[in-house]
């Protein structure tokens, strides 16, 4: 029987920053699964929305939220869903199941993809140090997610609350890169 190995992220280890009103730091063990399909077609919809356990978001950057997933807008046919680590494999399963014979496309990208928390008054003034996007809060609220540049990377933001406090989604392979940019950005701030 094959044992499975639990595989590290390039952030383990990295405490990351808390102090002067922010705290920066890797969440570690979310699933993310990546699923395609038409916004017009129903059948979509409700099998995305039955398997993941909350609306399909068919609003342009918005974020629809369950009690074991979160699903973010991507593009018009596009979203990428987050769950627990050990939900994804299940879920993208159930996805595939549920939308056997329809046109849409379901990939784990849990392995692709990590998250990085940062919260704290200070958080906003830490990120438009990097993003030509404007995270002013009359402008990207709670519930709202942007594919956009942070120091010149490529990163999904999700807006989780007025605290404020952002997920940044970014490929594993820029993790470190981005960790250690906004450990240097919040230095005024620490």
């Amino acid at each position: 029987m094959a044992e499975l190995m639990h595989k590290a992220s390039p952030l383990s280890g990295r405490a990351g920053v808390a102090g002067g009103g922010v705290a920066i730091a890797e969440r570690p063990l979310l699933g993310k699964v990546i699923v395609r399909g038409s916004i017009a077609d129903a059948a979509f919809r409700d099998a995305v929305a039955e398997a993941a356990g909350t609306p399909l978001p068919t609003e342009a950057n918005t974020v629809s939220t369950g009690d074991a997933a979160t699903i973010c807008w991507l593009g018009l046919d596009e979203w990428q869903i987050v769950s627990a680590e050990d939900a994804a494999a299940p879920l993208a399963a159930a996805l595939i199941e549920k939308l056997a014979g329809q046109h849409a496309a379901v990939v784990d990208v849990t392995d692709y993809y990590l998250t990085i928390r940062v919260t704290g008054a200070r958080a906003r003034d830490i990120l438009v140090k990097g993003t030509p996007f404007d995270l002013h809060p009359s402008l990207f609220a709670p519930g709202q997610c942007a594919q956009t540049r942070l120091a010149h990377a490529s990163v999904l933001i999700h807006a989780i609350d007025d605290t404020p406090t952002y997920d940044l989604h970014i490929r594993w392979s820029m993790a470190e890169y981005l960790l250690d940019w906004l450990e240097d950005a919040a230095q005024e701030f620490i």
